[in-house]
């Protein structure tokens, strides 16, 4: 049976930054708050009209063809998980595919909150090992700021924009994405939520002026949540795999909060020096962090590496997946 293996990644951060002390001039906050309490110091922001995710998808897809070599008529699928969509229709991967010149391809958004990437690789590398496909993009990009609330002092200074994409391809090495743990319980509902904008509750002045087009979310139930849940996942997959601390050469957490990490790094006996932490220039970018953290990576990614990746997000949706390493950065 024949593998699906990473063979690029690449990302793209919008230029403008917002400081935690930009946010202080918004809401009752300062630098001390939010560091101690997320890790945060500043989040990048896509700014300018009529610019959406598709924007950050499209240079970073562009940025992964270009590093790759690869035309864009040779790619076969494009998967976008994003939680910002440009529209409501058409699928913000059709835009991308169009801005990017790929022709010869399907694509199809997935919405799994900040578990996106994860739910995304999962699915594009079936399609791979499937031997349907040889050449599959998944890209993760999100404007976060378009769902923040920068009077709600709780949740504003988490989220930034975003993007994170990789090529998967087929091969025959025992390489790429080994195995995976993917749950959803739809508890999560009420705790992390756009309350309206949908079916449910359609756009209306009402529901604008309470806000309710913004990013909800309970943070101490959130946090509580995914900390026991990932730390079970990651836990799961490396006993399933024989994995130890000692042979894990890198753990990739969502990057959601600097003491959710710290935690369940401290659970499965992990170094420093192993953990992927990207946070404080970020923030959240939701289904972006984890290939935004493998593209930062990279030049110090080895062949063979084994991966534990691992995010948490609204539905509740979470999980982890064993990654093998499959090249050697140039």
């Amino acid at each position: 049976m024949q593998n699906a293996v990473i063979t690029g990644v690449a990302s793209y951060l919008p230029e403008d930054v917002l400081t935690n002390e930009d946010i202080s001039r918004m809401v009752d906050t300062n630098d001390e708050w939010i560091m101690t309490r997320v890790g945060i110091k500043e989040r990048r922001i896509l700014k300018g009209e009529g610019l959406g995710s598709s924007e950050l998808g499209y240079r970073a897809v562009n940025e992964l063809l270009r590093k790759t070599g690869t035309r864009p008529e040779e790619i076969e699928v494009v998967v976008c998980a994003t939680s910002t969509p440009d529209y409501r229709f058409p699928s913000t991967a059709s835009i991308i595919s169009e801005k990017c010149g790929i022709k010869n391809a399907f694509a199809y958004d997935i919405q799994a909150a900040c578990s996106g990437f994860l739910v995304g690789l999962q699915t594009a590398s079936g399609l791979v090992k499937g031997g349907l496909y040889k050449k599959v993009v998944l890209v993760a990009c999100e404007k976060m700021s378009s769902m923040t609330d920068y009077s709600d002092r709780s949740t504003c200074p988490l989220f930034g924009d975003g993007a994170g994409a990789v090529l998967l391809e087929p091969s025959e090495e025992k390489l790429g994405v080994m195995d995976a743990v993917i749950h959803t319980d739809g508890v999560g509902l009420p705790h992390l939520l756009m309350k309206a904008g949908g079916s449910v509750s359609p756009a209306s002045h009402e529901n604008v002026d309470r806000h309710e087009h913004y990013i909800y979310q309970e943070g101490r139930i959130v946090f509580k949540y995914a900390v026991s849940d990932m730390a079970a996942s990651v836990l799961d997959i490396m006993e399933r795999n024989n994995l130890t601390m000692d042979t894990v050469d890198w753990f990739v957490p969502h990057q959601a909060n600097r003491r959710i990490i710290e935690a369940i790094a401290r659970r499965m006996g992990l170094s420093e020096e192993k953990v992927m932490v990207n946070i404080e220039k970020y923030g959240n970018t939701s289904a972006a962090t984890l290939p935004i953290c493998l593209a930062e990576w990279e030049s110090k990614l080895k062949k063979g590496d084994n991966l534990v990746l691992t995010t948490f997000g609204a539905g509740f949706t979470w999980g982890a997946i064993y990654l093998k390493w499959a090249y050697d950065a140039k």
